[in-house]
């Protein structure tokens, strides 16, 4: 684990900062680490968000886990020193109560889980209002700045493969990101409302499929969809969820831990990955700011 001394308030801490305007946070997150260590990083899960008072003044920070890309550190005005420690001397190090419980969330799971990005269809338009097969609808103009917001988030968590229900609407909400890459969107018919809901377990399958490949990747699929995955991976994982929101646009983060290799459908429910950790992204847009 990174853990920083900050001379300005002679403390150890786990990297943090505050938003840019216009910054998401996720953005903020991989910058503030770059700015702190001089390392670029690569967003996993979400470990947890902290709230606290510092100088009278109410905090409340995310915390993601991350590994390094590449970089070097060099001592610098806000950090004079780094230390990589194992995960219970940086805990015996840092300085704040609120790092050490953040600590124990990461290492609460292994390293090595299978992170998701599933994401909803951004904005296109009322289907009254198409006059074609909705299956063509595309987006509207207030989707296409979602999409722009979608692609320029999701690569933080460094995805290699994109995939979507076979929907224009999903396919051109995800393009930008394939294209960015240098692949093609990889078409998933049990992911779309029409091919889910005839066979659910089919539909859980395939995406648990999906999230044991290699590398992250990035679904799209649509609203009568992701709320049922989300809550009923949540249930089999044992993991207590606050709602299952999923407006058009946002993302949920799911991580897995991975089962043993060879599991397939016959295997127990037991057996399939586990869902750990979901954090939920209501846009890929920055807050308004003043």
């Amino acid at each position: 684990m990174a853990v920083v001394h900050r001379p300005r308030y002679d403390d150890w801490s786990l990297p943090k900062g505050k938003l840019d305007p216009g910054e998401t946070v996720p953005a903020a997150a991989v910058r503030e680490v770059l700015e702190e260590t001089g390392y670029h990083a690569v967003l996993g899960r979400h470990l947890s968000q902290v709230s606290y008072r510092a100088f009278g003044k109410p905090k409340v920070v995310d915390y993601f886990s991350a590994r390094v890309a590449s970089g070097e550190f060099t001592p610098n005005d806000e950090v004079d020193e780094l230390r990589w420690a194992p995960v219970a001397e940086a805990a015996s190090l840092v300085t704040k109560d609120t790092d050490r419980s953040v600590l124990a969330a990461f290492a609460a799971e292994p390293t090595d889980l299978a992170t998701v990005l599933l994401v909803r269809h951004a904005k296109a338009g009322k289907r009254d209002n198409w006059p074609g097969d909705d299956d063509l609808r595309p987006l509207s103009s207030a989707g296409w700045r979602q999409a722009g917001g979608l692609r320029s988030m999701l690569p933080l968590w460094g995805p290699v493969r994109v995939h979507s229900a076979p929907r224009v609407r999903c396919v051109e909400t995800v393009q930008g990101v394939a294209e960015d890459l240098g692949i093609g969107v990889l078409l998933e018919p049990r992911l779309s409302e029409e091919g889910f809901w005839p066979d659910r377990e089919a539909g859980l399958v395939r995406l648990l499929e999906i999230a044991d490949g290699p590398g992250t990747p990035v679904v799209c699929s649509q609203g009568g969809v992701i709320p049922d995955i989300v809550s009923t991976l949540a249930d089999l994982g044992g993991l207590s969820l606050d709602g299952t929101p999923c407006k058009k646009g946002s993302a949920w983060l799911l991580a897995f831990r991975r089962p043993e290799p060879g599991w397939s459908t016959s295997d127990s429910h037991t057996s399939w990955p586990r869902l750990v950790s979901a954090h939920y992204f209501p846009t890929a847009l920055p807050a308004p700011t003043a």
